[in-house]
């Protein structure tokens, strides 16, 4: 009889077991844990300055169970690291680049996720005369004649090569000149660089309120066309380079155009500055934006 008894207990315990390790495959199951758990999240400075995916970050990780390796530079280093095989997942926003590393198949499925703007700020005192100028090209002519101390990042990132195509715009070469300075840094440092020396700079909108406070500069030149800021995510392409964590990508991509994510981009920034630091665009078309 005891024998029985202690056989009894074995077995229910045995069943137990059995009944918790086949509740617990269907938890893991239900949850499709990733099988490589790691991403790298090649991006511009200006969605790390703003404190964006401070905010975004977490709740992607906390929802997908992967582990993301956020690198913040310019755009041209993020897709340069993405030709190199050297990240998994871009965000980035510089298009005519983004176009061709589509084009020579280092990305796929580029999506439109938010924009911004650019603007011009510099010192109060305004030494080149351009506040209210309405045209962005203007405003470089007058910095130009003027040998206004302009700071550029001169990194090949989005923000630089937006400038590049305003200097082409406005007819001026400023390389080389005196009263043209390049920093190689990115946008928050460069804000920090033209502040401490009273110059000149192109920023985005949303780096330039979050660091606004401790800088001193003013918005001289904003709302010219020209100055759209849109930003892509972009997938790198896992036929050029296998080791790619596709799924994790994929992953990224899916929830920076979700519906949740969207909406939290849509307010990011108006509690602190009364103003959102980004426009949710996921869904529409570029040439839409901006009206």
């Amino acid at each position: 009889m005891k024998i029985f008894r202690n056989n009894k207990v074995i077995m229910m315990l045995m069943i137990a077991v059995l009944l918790f390790a086949f509740g617990t495959a269907n938890v893991f199951a239900g949850t499709a844990a990733p099988k490589q758990k790691n991403i790298i999240l090649a991006t511009t400075t200006s969605t790390q300055d703003t404190g964006l995916l401070d905010v975004l970050i977490p709740i992607f990780e906390k929802q997908t169970g992967y582990f993301v390796k956020t690198i913040a530079v310019g755009s041209g280093q993020a897709m340069a690291m993405g030709q190199k095989g050297e990240a998994d997942v871009l965000l980035v926003h510089s298009p005519d680049a983004e176009k061709k590393f589509v084009e020579e198949g280092y990305g796929i499925k580029r999506q439109l996720v938010m924009h911004n703007d650019f603007i011009i700020v510099g010192p109060a005192a305004d030494p080149a005369r351009i506040k209210g100028v309405k045209s962005s090209a203007e405003a470089l002519k007058l910095i130009a004649k003027a040998e206004g101390l302009f700071l550029s990042r001169g990194d090949n990132s989005g923000t630089n090569a937006k400038e590049k195509t305003l200097w082409k715009k406005a007819d001026i070469t400023p390389a080389g000149q005196k009263w043209y300075q390049e920093t190689g840094l990115g946008m928050g440092q460069t804000l920090n660089v033209a502040a401490e020396k009273k110059g000149y700079t192109l920023t985005d909108r949303g780096t330039y309120l979050a660091l606004k406070k401790n800088l001193g500069l003013d918005i001289l030149v904003e709302g010219d066309a020209s100055l759209l800021n849109i930003y892509h995510v972009i997938e790198v392409n896992s036929a050029k380079w296998p080791k790619v964590n596709v799924e994790g990508a994929k992953a990224f991509a899916a929830f920076m155009v979700s519906k949740k994510t969207q909406k939290i981009i849509k307010t990011f920034g108006v509690d602190k500055y009364g103003t959102p630091l980004f426009f949710p665009d996921a869904g529409k078309k570029v040439e839409d934006l901006g009206k």
